[in-house]
């Protein structure tokens, strides 16, 4: 029996999430063929002959993305099995199996999907069965196989003007944190799971023989093991000492282990992304990030003396967001000279209330949300100032058509719809290309 595996969006990347399944049904005896539909259609015979589908869906947009093209393939083919795998499947169980999809699995997919592919092949599987736990599961390498070349995929804009090919992996999945505003909190629960060095090192040779020169960690936080982390990158740059990549690391790890941040420096790593969110302590707070605003500006100056790039992330937009500590957001980032360091993007991230999220245990978010909505896949809010809320339109506005463009400009922009107070930007006019940056920012 054949199986499709169908990643509707993942970053800009070659899906992680397609390839290591994908091994893991070959290895069963399993034909199996991935689609990338972020970067190729969905053939007819697809749609009309497959047995079993599955689709990954490893976020909010892929969710949304991937509902349309489970109720066309349901409609087109009405004996095929559809399975839905990943974060986000669990969290959205119920919509997924009203809009066709029979089998929930969650991230910890691999021998469920096997699992499911051979219950299938012999007819004795169960629709309804229930959800297995998270697995610990013996890693084997991704089979990338079949997938669109990495040169299809967002590259990394060097300073120079030159460009990067980008491979992407995992050294560990889920987080040992919970963060209340995280989607991997509800499925995690503060669980993460460690890959093999060896495992990741051969995903990574793979890669660099497509053509690979840098590497994205797609771990939610690079440094929940940071004594894993050590010994992958002295391996990752021992063996290929010309190869860069960045990394996902909390800022209380970033101060945790300082001592690591020269280390990645040294070995190749160009920046180190980190979901600040605020730097307003009550919102902190409320979100149980688990750093506060002294420590963001700690953090920062650590990357610095290092000579490590630290990219910040926020969540600009929330229920407790006022115009003032809006402000208050643009000119910390500007005190520090981090505004090349922003993707325009990050000033118009509005917070996102998604099934089973620990918000809900929140009363100021209960009483502010309204039903859920499954169009959007969001308990929506409006904020109790309307100012809040067209501001956050406007700056999303200004982000979009300055995807690319200047930062500093951007940055500058965004202030004077904030009406800030009209400083000159003195430590941060930089070119766009001051520092690297992935040409395909949006997420989520």
């Amino acid at each position: 029996m054949r199986v499709v595996l169908l990643s509707t969006y993942d970053l800009g990347r070659q899906p992680f999430g397609l390839a290591s399944p994908a091994a893991w049904l070959k290895r069963a005896g399993f034909d199996v063929t991935c689609v990338d539909l972020s970067r190729e259609k969905l053939s007819a015979g697809v749609v009309a002959d497959e047995q079993f589908a599955a689709f990954y869906l490893p976020m909010h947009t892929a969710t949304r993305l991937a509902i349309p093209v489970v109720q066309r393939l349901r409609a087109a083919n009405p004996s095929i099995t559809i399975a839905a795998y990943g974060l986000y499947a669990p969290l959205n169980d119920a919509l997924l199996r009203e809009n066709g999809v029979s089998i929930v699995l969650g991230p910890e997919c691999e021998q469920d999907m096997v699992n499911a592919a051979s219950a299938r092949s012999t007819g004795t599987w169960a629709p309804q069965a229930p959800l297995a736990p998270l697995a610990r599961l013996a890693f084997i390498p991704p089979d990338r196989t079949g997938l669109p070349a990495l040169d299809r995929y967002a590259s990394l804009q060097m300073p120079d003007g030159s460009r990067k090919v980008v491979g992407a992996t995992d050294a560990t999945r889920g987080c040992k944190h919970r963060c209340r505003h995280c989607p991997i909190v509800p499925v995690y629960d503060g669980q993460f799971r460690v890959v093999p060095v060896d495992v990741v090192m051969a995903d990574v040779r793979a890669q660099v023989t497509q053509g690979a020169t840098h590497m994205t960690f797609g771990d939610p936080d690079f440094f929940n093991g940071p004594t894993h982390a050590r010994k992958l990158i002295e391996a990752l740059h021992a063996e290929f000492p010309g190869l860069t990549y960045d990394a996902i690391i909390k800022v209380e790890h970033l101060l945790q282990q300082r001592e690591l941040l020269p280390l990645l420096a040294s070995t190749g790593c160009l920046f180190v992304t980190s979901a600040v969110e605020s730097v307003d302590d009550e919102v902190l707070a409320k979100l149980e990030k688990g750093h506060t605003r002294a420590d963001f500006f700690a953090a920062a100056a650590l990357c610095r003396a290092a000579g490590l790039t630290l990219v910040p992330t926020f969540v600009a937009f929330t229920p407790w967001t006022t115009i003032d500590s809006y402000r208050d957001l643009l000119e910390v980032v500007e005190e520090l000279d981090l505004v090349a360091n922003v993707a325009p993007v990050q000033w118009g991230i509005r917070l996102l209330v998604t099934w089973q999220s620990r918000l809900l245990e929140l009363p100021d978010i209960q009483a502010l949300v309204g039903p859920f909505d499954r169009t959007t896949l969001t308990f929506p809010w409006r904020h109790p100032d309307p100012r809040v809320d067209e501001l956050q339109v406007q700056a999303m506005t200004i982000a979009g058509a300055r995807i690319n463009g200047s930062r500093p400009e951007a940055f500058a922009a965004i202030r004077s719809l904030a009406k800030s107070p009209d400083r000159e930007i003195t430590r941060s006019l930089n070119p766009r290309t001051s520092i690297p940056y992935m040409n395909e920012p949006w997420y989520c």
